[in-house]
């Protein structure tokens, strides 16, 4: 029998999310149980690489103090890098379940310890707060790009001292809405942005032309960072911050089809679906038949 050309790896943090409430956590970690549990892995025909637990989530955060959990978001990114790292060895595309956002600064580590490598980044949110303009920063999960790109809390932005992660203009932000408090600066530091209204204009193969173009053109390869508020809050409601104007999860799988089907794609990684916010799993299903229809479209192209 061949050997799956896929594999899931288990990154369920929440350590980069303020607390939903006080008294509570984030239950954005229980993503790979709501997904595993509809049968993903033999849907798309993965192997399972296995699940990395993160450190005890606190919630106690004062202003001032940077970000929340930082050491132990800096020391999980370093491990889960180290996990990525031995995944990559096997040349199959991989997925990474998490968690919040913020596992994205151990996917790109292990990806900048290998060379230049470049970041699709679909999301409803810039994540973009720094301390350059922001009085406080606090939540490293809306803070990831910023972060990757070397902005960030200091204790975050320059592990192994191989920060930057990725390069500017090795980055290509889809989806993110046109009211985004940091997109004018994104645009002026030369980070390639489509909103989610522009996306509109276009359809899926010039989308996935133009951000290749971006992400793939002087680097190695590149990762892609799916957070699943990208998509219409009537479709995604079960996230920590809801956008509507956004694509459907028809439009999401048909890019990740053809961003998957580069032999560029290292892999993705899938987060913020907080299934404490579907107590039906309707967007549990949505997100693993979205994840079916990429795959399958890609192993077609």
């Amino acid at each position: 029998m061949a050997e799956p050309n896929i594999v899931v790896l288990d990154a369920p943090s929440n350590l980069g999310l303020s607390p939903p409430e006080d008294g509570t956590v984030p239950g954005c970690y229980k993503l790979p149980w709501a997904v595993r549990d509809r049968n993903l892995l033999e849907l798309i025909d993965a192997a399972d690489a296995g699940s990395l637990v993160p450190p005890r989530y606190r919630a106690n955060w004062e202003p001032g103090d940077g970000d929340r959990n930082a050491e132990s978001i800096a020391n999980y990114s370093v491990t889960l890098a180290d996990r990525l790292t031995e995944t990559i060895q096997s040349e199959r595309q991989i997925v990474v379940l998490g968690g919040d956002c913020s596992i994205l600064i151990g996917n790109m580590l292990a990806l900048k310890r290998r060379g230049r490598y470049g970041l699709v980044y679909l999301d409803a949110h810039s994540d973009f707060r720094h301390p350059g303009h922001a009085k406080a920063i606090g939540a490293a999960g809306g803070e990831s790009l910023v972060i990757v790109t070397g902005r960030g809390d200091v204790r975050l932005v320059g592990l192994e001292d191989h920060g930057p992660y990725v390069r500017d203009e090795d980055v290509s932000v889809v989806g993110v809405r046109e009211n985004d408090e940091y997109i004018d600066e994104l645009t002026e530091i030369g980070i390639n942005t489509t909103t989610s209204q522009q996306m509109n204009a276009l359809s899926s193969s010039q989308l996935a032309d133009q951000v290749l173009r971006t992400v793939a053109r002087n680097t190695t390869g590149f990762w892609i960072h799916l957070d699943v508020d990208v998509v219409d809050a009537r479709e995604m409601p079960a996230v920590d911050c809801p956008e509507e104007d956004g694509p459907s999860f028809n439009d999401i799988a048909e890019l990740l089809a053809r961003l998957l089907s580069s032999p560029a794609c290292i892999g993705l990684e899938v987060t913020i679906y907080d299934p404490d916010l579907d107590p039906n799993g309707e967007c549990a299903d949505r997100i693993v038949e979205c994840l079916r229809k990429a795959f399958r479209n890609n192993a077609d192209n």
